[in-house]
C-alpha cells in the first residue's frame, strides 16, 4: 500500500523547487554511495522491501526525507508521516492501535518522523512498545546526534545510518538536473554558467534544499532576454554573499568545532585552529565561550611550559567580557595564535588526574600534626604543629619535615617536560629531591 507524495499533482506547480524535482527511485537519488551504492546494505532492505526500525542521521538537505518517500514507493506497508509539531500522545496512541490492527490483518505499518529529536520523552516513550512487539516500523529523521536526542531503548530497537554532507559535485549535479527537470525549470531557457553553478554548491555547505532555493530565488529575480533567463554574477551574488553555517550552539557541531579548535592548538596547528575559530565566531558563537575554553587550554596543555599563557587567555577573556563581538574577535585570534605555538606540556594535567585517582581510592589519612596550624590552646595540648620546620629559616629553603599522608610517602604527580620555562621546573625539581636523599 503506497503512500501519495506529500505534494498532489494539483499543488506540485506551487510547491518549492526542492519538492517538485526530489528524486523518486533510488537511481535518481545523488550522493550516499555508501550506503545506496548497488550491493550495500541499506538499497537492499530498501529494494527487497525489507524494512526494521531505522534512524537516519545527517546534516540538513542530505536527503532524509527523500529517501523516507522513496521507502514509501517501494514498500507495501501503511506509510505515515508524522510531525512533532502536530502529533499529541493521544494522536500517538491512536495511530498505534490502528497500527496494531493491521497487523493482526497481516499488513505493515511504516511510521516516518521527520526531526524525530523534536519529539519529547514521552512522545518518543508511546512508540516503544508498539516497535518491540512488531506493530510499527519506526523510520526516525534527525540533523542531531541519536545519541544524545533519541531515548536509548528506541534507539537500541533501531538501525542508525548516517548520512553525510554532499560533495560539491553531488550538488551541481543536482541543480543541473532541476533546470533540466520538467518538473523544474525544464521549459524554459535557463542561462547559466558553470562557474556560477559551483558558486552556489559551493554556498549551499552541502544542503541540497538550500542550493535549490537558491537557484529559485535567482531565476525568480533575473531578466528575460531574447527568451531566455540570463542569471546574471551580479544578481547571484547579492543571493550568495554569505555562506550558510551548520552550528548549532547547543547541540553536537557546537562540540564538534571547540574540539576541532582545541586539537589543532594542541597540534601546534596555528591556521587549522585561526580556521575553526572563525567558524565558532562566524557563527554567532559567544566569545566569551570561547575565551574560557583557551583558558583551560592554557592549564591543560601549556602548563608551566609557557606560564604567560594562562594571563593571556585571562587578559582576552576580561577583554571579550567587556567589549563583545564584534570587536573582541582579534583579541581572541591572538590568543588562539599564542596558544597554537607555545611550547606544549600535559605535565600540570596529569598531576591533577594522577592526584585525583589516589584521593579517591585510598583511604583520606588525617593531616599531619606538624603540618596543622594550632590557633588554640587545646590545639597546642593535641601536639597541632609540633614539630613544624619554617623552610624560610634555612639556607636551601628546604626542610626535612614530612608533608604528605603517610601511606602516600614517595608518591610523585608531577613529571616536568624539557619543553620552555618547564625545563627550569624540571631542574628544580632534580635539585630537591637530590637535596631530600642528601638529608634523609
Amino acid at each position: 500500500m503506497k503512500q501519495e507524495s506529500l505534494f498532489s499533482e494539483d499543488n506540485k506547480r506551487n510547491a518549492p523547487l526542492a519538492s517538485r524535482v526530489r528524486p523518486r527511485t533510488l537511481d535518481e537519488f545523488v550522493g550516499q554511495q555508501h550506503l545506496l551504492a548497488r550491493g550495500k546494505v541499506l538499497r537492499e532492505i530498501i529494494e527487497n522491501d525489507q524494512m526494521s526500525s531505522i534512524i537516519f542521521w545527517g546534516p540538513p538537505g542530505v536527503g532524509k526525507t527523500t529517501l523516507a518517500e522513496i521507502i514509501a514507493e517501494k514498500t507495501e506497508a501503511k506509510f505515515i508521516n508524522l510531525s512533532a509539531v502536530n502529533s499529541s500522545i493521544k494522536d500517538i496512541k491512536n495511530l498505534m492501535k490502528e497500527a496494531e490492527t493491521r497487523r493482526d490483518l497481516g499488513e505493515k505499518t511504516i511510521i516516518f518522523i521527520d526531526e524525530i529529536h523534536r519529539f519529547n520523552k514521552a512522545q518518543q516513550d508511546a512508540f516503544l512498545p508498539y516497535v518491540e512487539n512488531g506493530s510499527i516500523i519506526l523510520i526516525g529523521a534527525t540533523t542531531e546526534n541519536p545519541s544524545f536526542e533519541v531515548n536509548a531503548a528506541l534507539l537500541s530497537r533501531s538501525k542508525v545510518f548516517v548520512l553525510n554532507q554532499l560533495e560539491l559535485s553531488d550538488i551541481v549535479s543536482l541543480l543541473k538536473n532541476a533546470i533540466h527537470h520538467p518538473d523544474g525549470f525544464g521549459d524554459l531557457d535557463i542561462r547559466i554558467t558553470d562557474q556560477s553553478l559551483e558558486a552556489i554548491a559551493q554556498f549551499a555547505g552541502g544542503d541540497a534544499r538550500t542550493a535549490l532555493n537558491t537557484l529559485e530565488m535567482a531565476v525568480l529575480n533575473s531578466d528575460t532576454h531574447s527568451g531566455g533567463i540570463n542569471i546574471s554574477e551580479d544578481n547571484l551574488e547579492q543571493l550568495i554573499n554569505r555562506t550558510s553555517f551548520l552550528y548549532d550552539k547547543n547541540g553536537e557541531e557546537h562540540y564538534n568545532i571547540i574540539s576541532a579548535l582545541h586539537k589543532s592548538m594542541r597540534n601546534s596547528d596555528v591556521d587549522a585552529a585561526v580556521y575553526w575559530l572563525s567558524r565558532m565566531m562566524e557563527a554567532g558563537e559567544d566569545p566569551t565561550y570561547i575565551a574560557r575554553r583557551l583558558i583551560r587550554f592554557a592549564s591543560e596543555d601549556i602548563g608551566l611550559a609557557d606560564t604567560k599563557a594562562l594571563t593571556i587567555t585571562t587578559d582576552v577573556f576580561q577583554a571579550c567580557h567587556y567589549i563583545g563581538m564584534p570587536e573582541c574577535d582579534v583579541h581572541l585570534t591572538e590568543a588562539v595564535i599564542y596558544l597554537s605555538l607555545a611550547p606544549k606540556s600535559n605535565a600540570v594535567y596529569k598531576a591533577r588526574q594522577k592526584a585525583k585517582k589516589d584521593v579517591k581510592e585510598s583511604i583520606n589519612e588525617p593531616v599531619p600534626l606538624q603540618i596543622r596550624n594550632a590557633p588554640t590552646q587545646l590545639m597546642k595540648e593535641l601536639d597541632y604543629g609540633k614539630g613544624y620546620q619554617y623552610s624560610h629559616d634555612e639556607k636551601d629553603k628546604l626542610t626535612t619535615m614530612k608533608t604528605m599522608p603517610p601511606s602516600l610517602e614517595g608518591q610523585q604527580y608531577y613529571f616536568p617536560t624539557e619543553q620552555g620555562q618547564e625545563k627550569k621546573f624540571k631542574e628544580r625539581l632534580e635539585y630537591v629531591k637530590k637535596w631530600h636523599e642528601s638529608n634523609s
